[in-house]
């Protein structure tokens, strides 16, 4: 067995991890107790990476059709790569550069994204090239310049440790970023007098333990940020000394929040207006740190929210200090990496703006071009609508899936469907938006890769290749660079050979060639006139491409000139800036005061409010929140095949405030349409204590390869915020009906379990209700629920049956009763159930589902396999729902115990739920509490 340390693919924590391999295949995976972001902590998704690395939905071999409607053929990389350079370079030699589009991802590593930056701006010569973090991240970029200049986050995960008060708002921490809130919960314990505020509408578990919570309305936090600061000047809290010395703005926004009183703030928010005044107090006090997500960067109003939360900061002098500092929490691996090489449609390498004049001509100068287009790219929502209506030709997807993750779903798959040409470049074939590629060209993914990551607190990592890539799969970057050289020969564009793209000489690297040296010390000019060079895309490895990118940083807020693969390997992961000659990253930025504007002083933002784009109104009376679930992540291509991440949500779920489901006589597991004005779906409802009146929420996570719809996607609304071009999917006025679906089926099977749900995945459409997932851990089962308004097919029936292999008569147990409607089959083989599938009545779900997984003897339960119980007979435990997925313990379980009188420590003692990763201590901490006031 061999390891190899590396970086988690999924949040923007961006932890460190230990890869176990054997006979080149990944065999485990542990967190990194040197790596400043996770000392060795892994949340249920990070501790569970090694159970993706299989090949079942792998994109293994390039695939390539020639009419829309055709099937995709395997084909050989040249084949691949000279078609969609044919067609490239054809629709933009009679349409112009601005006819192809780009829309990458903050999974890509910084290499990956710097050259797909270039290849658009620098070869191709168009800006449009966008990025999903344009969905997660841009509000809370276009807030830090806004305010403090440029896109840096000043603070360090160390400043939760030294906090007095922790401000988080529209963020479970719990859920999104569980390392972060590990560490929150370490410094409460040594710090008894630290203070938790949240801000969310729903009563989330890390609301649930904050000592305040602030369940505002749906999309006032500029309300209530305003009325803290009001409140903060009524009572003298405001630093004016600091704000005189280091800020401008302040006199306007004087006038703005005068109006915002805490009693006119707690009737637009919904809140108590002693709590906007002790959290006003609390965060005045400090030292405070602020984290903060999706609930107000996915908005109209983004850029403003962000700002409103900086300006309380200024305010108050709370920034540049230990435990002082507005820190956005990343959503993806590396959207911060993405930023710094300029990979979004208005900006260039290193922080460089577009509009910038100046800006552009040091790139072309660094590329070695005439200029780099002025005209900003087209924004993601901007970017599909173009492709709808055909301004934009051909488009080229890579790592992610906007099929399932844009807003207003239909629209995009409209777009995809319209489009001239569409190239997918994905690690795998399964995603909603795979089916819409005329090229498919499989990437190589997380123990294949090699670069480098920059997570929240702008410390970058090390990448580590593990094992070879999947079949004939490539890293993104070498199918780019390839693209790149073969695109430059069609469009007559000048040839330029040597081992780095730009031919640079950087102290510390372990790659070079003589053709020019850059000075990195911060003198001289180190952008000479190159335009005769030629663009080049010629890079021995990936760390060819770094050096070229931290050339592009130098003297700038983001400096990495002293940063080299060589350094990361010997110091382990730097925070920037680190220029040349420093001897560590920057923990905290602004310590002086001084802030990269104009004057050199922060600026206050006079943000005023504007409700949400979408009100309620009679016919959609609800407010509609979406969010993350503890154990998935994004569109589940990854954690999507693994069963145990199933078991603590197992289905797409509705949830509601109780009263709201009573007054349309709803109960829990009832199946309702959701519906927006752009679309609905078939989900079920459960009944949820997290919840306001008047409002539901639904996770993010579940697309169409998961149930009968296109996810909460196709309810969002498009509107964006007109600064920083995000779209508000956070929030959509809806409607919930019941539905009377009386027809129910229950299928499980074991084995081959992802090969049986790809072939399910088609059949999900045919039903007015269905969700697919897996289930178990050792014996991992494909689990499909489904309902209609009247008995399905026949013919349906049976093509569940042959991919479950439960279509041999001769080998099942069968029950039938044709009057009622009922049909039931079982697959024993040598003692155990191995396959069930339950129509008509379903009560023995549950049950049956755990006698599969444990993969136990149950020749003693034949008599009862097929018979309508809700329970196991001769009391089997049944164990329900999963709370700690490291150590399998369920929510009955755990409820055993607290009716024996055991509190939480002595239940972690025998049970020892919550002592590996702790993503369920919050929840653990909610069902004791629970019991207690019960």
């Amino acid at each position: 067995m061999q390891e190899i340390k590396s970086t988690c693919c999924y949040c923007g924590v961006g932890c460190g991890v230990i890869i176990a391999t054997d006979a080149g295949k990944i065999t485990g995976v542990r967190g990194d107790p040197d790596h400043p972001a996770n000392f060795g902590r892994l949340c249920t998704k990070g501790s569970t990476l090694h159970l993706t690395a299989r090949d079942e939905l792998r994109a293994l071999y390039p695939e390539m059709r020639t009419q829309r409607n055709a099937a995709r053929q395997r084909a050989s990389w040249d084949e691949a790569l000279d078609t969609v350079a044919d067609k490239f370079s054809a629709i933009i030699q009679q349409h112009g550069p601005d006819a192809v589009g780009f829309y990458i991802s903050g999974q890509l590593l910084t290499e990956d994204y710097y050259v797909f930056n270039k290849l658009a701006k620098g070869l191709i010569g168009t800006n449009n090239v966008d990025t999903n973090s344009r969905l997660c991240m841009s509000s809370a970029v276009a807030g830090y310049k806004a305010t403090l200049g440029m896109d840096a986050p000043p603070g360090c995960y160390e400043d939760i440790d030294h906090a007095h008060c922790i401000f988080i708002a529209g963020s479970n921490t719990a859920y999104a970023h569980p390392i972060v809130f590990r560490r929150i919960e370490d410094a409460r314990k040594k710090n008894p007098d630290l203070k938790l505020i949240v801000v969310d509408p729903r009563r989330t578990d890390t609301a649930s333990v904050a000592d305040l919570h602030l369940a505002i309305l749906p999309g006032t936090d500029v309300v209530l940020f305003n009325a803290m600061l009001h409140v903060m000047l009524w009572e003298g809290w405001c630093d004016l000394d600091y704000i005189a010395a280091h800020t401008e703005g302040f006199e306007q926004l004087k006038a703005t929040v005068r109006e915002f009183t805490p009693q006119h703030a707690a009737t637009v928010c919904g809140i108590a207006a002693d709590d906007i005044v002790l959290a006003a107090q609390w965060f005045a006090r400090g030292p405070t740190l602020s984290l903060y997500c999706q609930g107000l960067n996915q908005s109209i109003q983004g850029t403003h929210k962000n700002a409103a939360l900086i300006n309380l900061h200024l305010a108050t002098a709370q920034i540049g200090k230990p435990g002082a500092a507005p820190l956005s929490l990343t959503g993806q691996p590396n959207a911060m990496g993405g930023r710094e090489v300029g990979g979004m449609a208005n900006l260039l390498s290193g922080h460089r703006d577009l509009a910038n004049p100046a800006h552009r001509a040091e790139v072309a100068a660094l590329w070695g071009i005439a200029d780099v287009p002025a005209q900003p790219g087209k924004t993601a929502v901007e970017m599909f609508e173009a492709v709808r209506s055909g301004e934009i030709k051909a488009i080229w997807i890579a790592c992610t899936n906007p099929a399932q993750s844009m807003p207003d779903l239909n629209l995009v798959n409209e777009a995809l469907q319209k489009a001239e040409f569409v190239v997918v470049q994905d690690a795998f074939r399964s995603t909603d938006t795979v089916a819409y590629a005329d090229v498919l060209l499989p990437a190589s993914t997380w123990g294949e890769k090699e670069g480098t990551v920059t997570n929240s607190e702008r410390c970058i990592s090390r990448v580590r290749q593990a094992v070879a890539p999947a079949g004939e799969a490539r890293h993104d970057s070498q199918i780019v660079v390839d693209f790149a050289q073969r695109l430059a020969q069609r469009l007559l564009l000048p040839p330029r050979r040597g081992k780095g793209g730009m031919g640079v000489e950087v102290e510390g690297s372990n790659v070079s060639t003589p053709t020019l040296t850059l000075p990195l010390q911060g003198g001289g000019d180190i952008f000479p006139d190159r335009q005769s060079a030629g663009i080049s895309f010629d890079y021995a490895n990936p760390e060819a491409i770094f050096n070229e990118h931290r050339a592009t940083t130098a003297g700038r807020d983001l400096d990495i000139s002293g940063l080299s693969y060589a350094l990361l390997e010997h110091s382990g992961p730097q925070q920037w800036p680190m220029p040349q000659g420093a001897a560590q990253g920057k923990k905290r930025l602004y310590e002086d005061g001084i802030f990269p504007t104009a004057s050199g002083r922060a600026r206050f933002v006079s943000a005023k409010y504007v409700p949400v784009a979408e009100d309620t109104n009679a016919r959609y009376p609800l407010h509609l929140n979406n969010g993350r679930l503890r154990d998935q992540w994004h569109g589940m291509s990854r954690t999507g095949t693994v069963g145990r991440l199933f078991s603590h949500d197992e289905e797409p779920l509705l949830s509601m405030h109780a009263d709201d489901m009573t007054r349309r006589g709803l109960v829990d597991s009832d199946i309702v349409r959701l519906a927006s004005r752009r679309g609905q779906l078939n989900v079920r409802v459960a009944a949820s204590p997290e919840m306001r009146a008047g409002q539901v929420f639904m996770a993010m996570h579940w697309g169409s390869q998961f149930m009968n719809g296109l996810g909460v996607n196709a309810l969002t609304i498009n509107a964006f915020d007109p600064q920083s071009k995000q779209p508000e999917l956070k929030h959509a006025a809806v409607q919930v009906e019941k539905l009377n679906l009386p027809w129910q089926m229950v299928a499980m099977r074991k084995g081959d379990v992802l090969h049986r749900m790809s072939r399910l995945q088609p059949l999900l459409k045919q039903f007015d209700y269905a969700a697919l997932g897996l289930y178990g851990r050792d014996q991992e089962l494909v689990v499909l629920r489904a309902a209609h308004s009247s008995p399905v097919a026949d013919e349906l029936l049976a093509q569940v049956d042959a991919i479950l292999g439960l279509d041999d008569e001769t080998q099942l147990i069968n029950y039938r009763d044709a009057k009622r409607g009922i049909s039931k089959r079982a697959l024993m083989e040598d003692g155990k159930l191995n396959g069930v599938r339950l129509t008509g009545e379903t009560a023995a779900r549950d049950w049956l589902k755990e006698i599969i997984a444990q993969d136990a003897d149950a020749q003693t339960l034949r008599p009862w396999l097929l018979a309508p119980l809700s329970a196991p007979p001769a009391g089997q435990p049944q164990r329900g729902r999963i709370v700690c997925n490291c150590l399998d313990v369920s929510e009955q379980e755990i409820q055993a115990e607290l009716k024996q009188g055991f509190d939480l420590p002595a239940i972690q003692g025998k049970l020892k739920c919550g002592t590996e990763c702790g993503s369920c201590l919050p929840e653990l901490k909610r069902l004791a509490s629970q019991k207690i006031a019960a």
